[in-house]
């Protein structure tokens, strides 16, 4: 059964070359950096690389990059699974939505549908997300969702010359629990 990826507000889809330069603007800002692996800035060439290399197939690339994009056709932000495990079925969830579409409840449906798609379409077991324990929005934002909170991980993000915790947040499907 399919599962849109839309709601009279905003729909997710798959990243277009046009999204080159908003997704260039994402992958720079240096704020985001801390809280996951990058260690430098992304190149316009390098995103045209992964947009056209893509095929936006969760099993086949191991990761779905998709646009969170308001009715409008303006460009809210993106939500990424990734770290897929096809053995145990789960993946890790990152979202990020642009500072002036904030506080009005586009990251909640994005996560929402973003979910839809996965339990319902992609038979995914278990959606995960570490989240600094100083990000009160994105602690509420996962909590609203259903998410529960497994545990924290100390030290777990270098952030300059010190060391932040994190949460571990998980949601398992419960059409599929033992």
């Amino acid at each position: 059964m399919t599962m849109p990826l839309h709601t009279d507000r905003i729909r997710l889809r798959a990243p277009e070359p046009d999204d080159i330069d908003e997704m260039w603007l994402f992958e720079n800002d240096e704020t985001f950096w801390e809280n996951g692996p990058a260690t430098g800035p992304y190149s316009r060439y390098q995103l045209k690389q992964y947009i056209a290399g893509n095929q936006n197939d969760l099993f086949t690339d191991g990761q779905l990059r998709l646009m969170i994009e308001l009715c409008s056709g303006k460009t809210a932000g993106i939500i990424d699974l990734f770290a897929f495990e096809t053995r145990h079925l789960r993946a890790e969830v990152g979202i990020v939505v642009k500072a002036e579409y904030r506080r009005q409840g586009i990251a909640s449906e994005a996560l929402r549908l973003l979910e839809r798609h996965c339990f319902g379409m992609l038979g995914i077991h278990q959606l995960y997300a570490y989240i600094r324990t100083d990000n009160a929005a994105s602690l509420r934002l996962f909590e609203k969702q259903g998410y529960t909170r497994i545990g924290m991980l100390k030290d777990w993000i270098r952030t300059g010359n010190s060391y932040k915790d994190v949460c571990l947040m998980q949601k398992i499907h419960a059409a599929q629990t033992s």
